[in-house]
């Protein structure tokens, strides 16, 4: 298969020279998951075709069955190698019954980067990130593993992933001390109910690093496309996976009742129909807008349209998930400062 944009705009990853496309596709929760066999080919083929090559995922994704199947089916399609951004993450792994099979020690980094490879069957990655901080570990030992695997060719880079500024900074630190190669990214949670840390948290980050992330749920697990306005949908992830029943029971106290009333706010605004909007006590603005669109696009081309965002994770369990998500690229010129504000 030969790799064309298709329009798809494409921005550096962080301060490095990697250039990657703005929407990705992710391995979290469906593929290896829910999603296996000829399925996880018709996904892949669908994002390929569309401009997307840059595919997320991690060790402990489906315990390893993502980085399998994501690796099966790029030799299937016969997919250049060159042609793709491949990105998996080092933290859980995917046995537990050692100490050392867990974290970022020197030994876990090295050892699983190694298993990661070899289940996606490549020889590198281009990025590998550090799913997450690990306090008991120094960060010299974290910072010399990564540098490792880098100077090894295993990966072009790494990156963290749900860090705080003060662990990157510290990071950061390390590797000037020392000569080392230090983080280009992080890989946050960022979306319309999810603000703090990407916004603010990081700014100082951003500045003075260069740093770029790449975000994870854009659409809050699901609850910004609309589709739990009127309850949980047989078959959705709220239904499907037992680890969010916490997060179902939250949507029926005051808190959870008032992100769904956001929503139906937002459904109403991606119609583009007439929205009332207070942006200071003395302005109720009417705010109109031909963006003939879903709730879900809508907060997708948000999240793209930041500037510190080199790249939105998808994920989709159809090819016409991923089809429906790419829809946000129609919307990007149409995201004035008036309907972000809103």
């Amino acid at each position: 298969m030969e790799y064309k944009t298709k329009g798809m705009p494409f921005r550096r990853l962080g301060p490095s020279g990697l250039r990657v496309p703005l929407f990705s596709l992710g391995g979290w929760l469906t593929i290896g998951k829910t999603v296996v066999g000829d399925p996880v080919k018709d996904i892949i083929k669908t994002a390929f075709e569309t401009g997307i090559n840059m595919i997320d995922t991690a060790e402990a994704y489906a315990d390893g069955k993502s980085e399998e199947e994501i690796g099966r089916v790029i030799k299937e399609l016969g997919i250049r190698r060159t042609d793709l951004v491949i990105t998996t993450k080092i933290f859980w792994g995917v046995r537990h019954e050692s100490p050392n099979d867990t974290g970022l020690s020197r030994k876990h980094i090295i050892e699983g980067t190694k298993e990661c490879l070899s289940r996606l069957q490549m020889d590198y990655v281009d990025v590998i990130f550090a799913h997450r901080p690990d306090s008991t570990v120094p960060m010299e030992e974290v910072v010399r593993a990564f540098n490792y695997v880098v100077e090894q060719g295993w990966a072009f880079y790494w990156a963290t992933s749900e860090w705080s500024a003060r662990e990157i900074e510290e990071a950061h630190h390390v590797a000037s001390k020392f000569g080392l190669i230090g983080p280009i990214a992080e890989q946050c949670e960022h979306n319309m109910f999810h603000r703090e840390r990407p916004e603010k948290e990081y700014k100082p980050i951003y500045e003075k690093y260069g740093t770029g992330t790449t975000v994870f749920s854009a659409l809050a697990g699901g609850l910004l496309t609309g589709k739990y306005n009127d309850g949980i949908p047989e078959g959705s992830r709220y239904a499907t996976h037992s680890f969010l029943k916490n997060t179902v029971k939250k949507l029926q106290q005051p808190e959870g009742k008032e992100k769904i009333r956001k929503v139906r706010e937002l459904t109403e605004l991606a119609k583009g129909l007439p929205y009332f909007t207070l942006f200071s006590p003395s302005d109720l603005i009417v705010v109109g807008a031909e963006l003939n669109a879903t709730p879900g696009a809508l907060a997708i081309a948000w999240v793209a349209k930041n500037p510190n965002t080199s790249t939105v994770i998808l994920g989709a369990s159809t090819p016409q998930q991923v089809l429906d998500n790419l829809r946000a690229l129609e919307l990007l010129p149409k995201l004035t400062p008036a309907i972000r504000k809103t």
